[in-house]
């Protein structure tokens, strides 16, 4: 089927993207509009009859023809002029993706929620919704089961991407005081499942799941379509502060074993984590050592002011492991490195490299310590 006449397709565009008549509701901008939760968030307010319009920025034009498009990068000051009559903004262009440059990474996402909290002030915007991670709490050994929104955020930036979620959750704090009259509400989901590649969603791309000996493995899943309307309720301002959102509950490691039917490779935690780091050092793999830490200690959390505010997850942790399983069927991962087709035939005993480069570590430190002797 030919695509409709450009000048039809504006004009469609125009009159499907202005406020709906009699409409009540905020004017709501949406950053990273094109593509994944971004394109979902800007369909779902487009669809909602608490929305009166909204507007949708990007670098490119997204599907969703009911909403108002602002083609440029959130980087860029005009931005303020883009945001001018908008009520509330979701900043959701982010760059985590684990192949991107580090440094180039973090120059986007910190720069790029500068300038939209910026702007946003300038524009008279009264709430602007950021999205982050449970990952800020960070994970480990004594974390309470499960933790509060007001949790110190303990996290470092030593795992993939969340030394910027950390300055992003700065700026949160700051923008306010810089800008009165200015709210900002956070939300933090969990291990984000549905569309997303994350160095915890390759975790189940292995042929055997690594367990750090001695370590306290839970698992906490949230889905895309949970996080929509979490952030949803935050625009609406049916929640604000510090959101974190998740399923309810979590599973422990043998119930993602027994679920899953993956089995375990459990290494002594030097050895691990001296591999790991080891084989992102000479850029065998995109996550740093640091990754590992949420795959040994607990970082569960309540979701109470969500719950307080009625809010509650469609999914359970079963149904969205389920899901990923089936997203990542067919996907070969080894050490946070997707494996091409060509080195599939390796896959299945390609988990033992961690391990094997552990054994060489502990082999090479036995040989110097009877040289000693």
């Amino acid at each position: 089927m030919s695509s409709p006449d450009p000048q039809v397709r504006a004009a469609r565009n125009q009159s499907t993207s202005s406020p709906r008549p009699g409409a009540r509701g905020p004017v709501v901008a949406v950053t990273g509009a094109a593509s994944g939760i971004g394109a979902l968030l800007t369909e779902r307010l487009a669809a909602s009859d608490e929305v009166r319009q909204v507007v949708a920025i990007d670098e490119r034009r997204g599907e969703c023809t009911a909403a108002r498009w602002q083609i440029l990068d959130v980087r860029d000051p005009a931005i303020a002029e883009k945001l001018r009559g908008a009520d509330v903004v979701v900043h959701l262009a982010l760059d985590l993706d684990l192949e991107t440059d580090a440094a180039a990474r973090t120059a986007y996402n910190v720069r790029g929620t500068q300038t939209v909290l910026t702007a946003a002030a300038a524009a008279g915007v009264h709430r602007v919704v950021l999205c982050t991670s449970a990952m800020v709490y960070g994970a480990l050994p004594d974390n309470e089961l499960p933790l509060s929104e007001d949790a110190e955020l303990r996290a470092t930036a030593e795992a993939t991407g969340v030394g910027d979620l950390l300055e992003i959750e700065r700026l949160a704090r700051r923008a306010p005081r810089a800008h009165p009259g200015l709210n900002v509400t956070v939300v933090r989901p969990a291990v984000l499942v549905g569309g997303v590649d994350t160095a915890l969603t390759r975790y189940f791309e292995s042929p055997r799941l690594l367990v750090v000996a001695g370590s306290r493995p839970t698992w906490q899943f949230c889905h895309v379509d949970d996080l929509c309307s979490a952030l949803e309720y935050a625009v609406l301002e049916k929640a604000e502060g510090e959101l974190a959102v998740g399923c309810d509950g979590w599973l422990e490691q043998e119930e993602v074993e027994e679920l899953s039917g993956i089995r375990r490779m459990e290494l002594p935690s030097a050895v691990a984590l001296g591999a790991a780091a080891r084989l992102h050092r000479i850029g065998l793999t995109p996550s740093p050592a640091g990754d590992l830490a949420y795959t040994m200690y607990p970082w569960v959390v309540s979701g109470s002011r969500l719950h307080d505010a009625g809010w509650r997850p469609k999914y359970t942790n079963e149904e969205v492991l389920a899901e990923l399983l089936e997203e990542v069927s067919g996907r070969h991962t080894v050490a946070g490195r997707r494996l091409g087709r060509k080195d599939a035939t390796a896959a299945g005993a390609a988990g033992a490299t961690v391990a094997l480069l552990g054994a060489a570590a502990v082999v090479r430190r036995a040989r110097k310590a009877r040289r000693r002797i």
